[in-house]
């Protein structure tokens, strides 16, 4: 039974802006805590941006202050509007949702969410 799914990945040039979107269909209030991933060819995962509930999010490093991640309850989504796009934000790019017990904000690890969405490519043209 598929939980997440995302889109809004796109093809864009250097610069331009993408909003990702993340569908919760089994919204639950674990799905208070959820995550945006991304992998790049031959790279690990990593975390891009997280939220609890309204009030905590995370940003990487690399992102901060491009990224910016939001949630419309009644809609069950959650978005990453992504601006000022550059080469190496290219990846594949995950939802994640339901923060397991036990840890500690921010969760940037794969293994602290319980649901995965299949993932939406994104590709930033120089």
């Amino acid at each position: 039974q598929v939980q997440l799914v995302e889109s809004g990945g796109a093809s864009v040039q250097a610069g331009g802006s993408l909003r990702l979107s993340c569908a919760d269909s089994r919204y639950t209030s674990s799905s208070n805590c959820m995550g945006w991933f991304r992998q790049a060819p031959g790279k690990e995962r990593e975390a891009v941006a997280a939220i609890y509930s309204d009030v905590r999010t995370y940003y990487s490093d690399s992102v901060k202050g491009r990224f910016t991640i939001s949630r419309d309850n009644a809609k069950k989504t959650v978005y990453l509007q992504m601006n000022s796009l550059k080469p190496e934000d290219t990846a594949m790019y995950y939802c994640a949702a339901g923060c397991k017990s036990g840890g500690s904000w921010p969760r940037t690890q794969e293994y602290e969410y319980n649901a995965w969405g299949q993932g939406t490519q994104v590709t930033v043209s120089s």
